[in-house]
């Protein structure tokens, strides 16, 4: 199976930016975005073959996550069950005979950090409910989790410490979520390895390759050697993020 996910800045723009050339040539039997910034009737985007879910945030033009899949799931769920958290349509998930899909878009703690605290109750309700789908089978997490885990997922990271995106308040969450038993896939096949999903639009930075790796796909421990290959397409635009992508194989 092959999982592709995309934070695409708002897709009725990406749309305009090469997302159905990538959409085709990539050939995805999962496609999971996140920022789709679109309520259901505004939508058109409708390829052959493919089913297609939408969590929408109540307030327009906001957040938002979206889902292609060609294989039909199980059941199909829309946030994490938690009033406080499912109004900004951050969450999808799919069940799938053999596992759960999580596209999440998670919280920014905004540049002033006003919105750290809210960010740490999300992290761990989240971590919470990626547990519970667990004990029935296992987990593939994947989407913009706004968080440089560690220095060599950030170009300067020196400069960042203590900065939206790079709190040691949210690295411990994400390092939190590991040690409960999931495995960061890029990470793991890829020790050494400096790329990056996300370029500010300022300075020039995407032309100087000057990045962040902030989006992810996350996996049960027990499956990661189903996992066959990792990817992110950072020679794609169309966003100020790149699609990311695996392969896995769980039959």
């Amino acid at each position: 199976m092959k999982l592709i996910s995309w934070n695409v800045a708002g897709f009725r723009a990406c749309l305009k930016k090469g997302f159905d050339e990538f959409f085709k040539n990539i050939n995805a039997d999962v496609f999971c975005i996140q920022e789709s910034k679109v309520l259901p009737e505004q939508f058109e985007y409708l390829p052959d073959g493919y089913e297609m879910y939408l969590n929408s945030a109540e307030r327009k033009g906001y957040s938002g996550t979206l889902v292609y899949s060609r294989i039909k799931p199980l059941s199909v769920t829309y946030g994490m069950g938690i009033e406080e958290h499912d109004h900004e349509g951050r969450i999808i998930t799919l069940e799938f005979n053999d596992f759960y899909l999580v596209t999440e878009y998670v919280p920014n703690v905004k540049r002033d950090l006003s919105r750290l605290d809210y960010r740490m109750i999300w992290e761990d309700d989240f971590r919470k409910y990626l547990k519970n789908l667990e004990k029935n089978k296992p987990v593939v997490m994947c989407g913009d989790l706004n968080v440089a885990h560690n220095e060599i997922d950030i170009k300067n990271a020196k400069q960042n410490i203590g900065n939206a995106g790079f709190t040691y308040e949210e690295r411990g969450k994400f390092t939190e979520l590991l040690n409960s038993g999931f495995i960061d896939t890029f990470r793991y096949y890829n020790k050494d390895v400096e790329k990056y999903s996300w370029w500010s639009y300022m300075g020039a930075a995407r032309e100087k390759n000057i990045g962040w790796r902030i989006d992810y796909f996350v996996v049960s421990q027990n499956i990661i050697d189903k996992v066959t290959d990792t990817q992110i397409y950072d020679n794609i635009t169309g966003s100020d993020h790149c699609p990311i992508g695996i392969e896995i194989n769980l039959k």
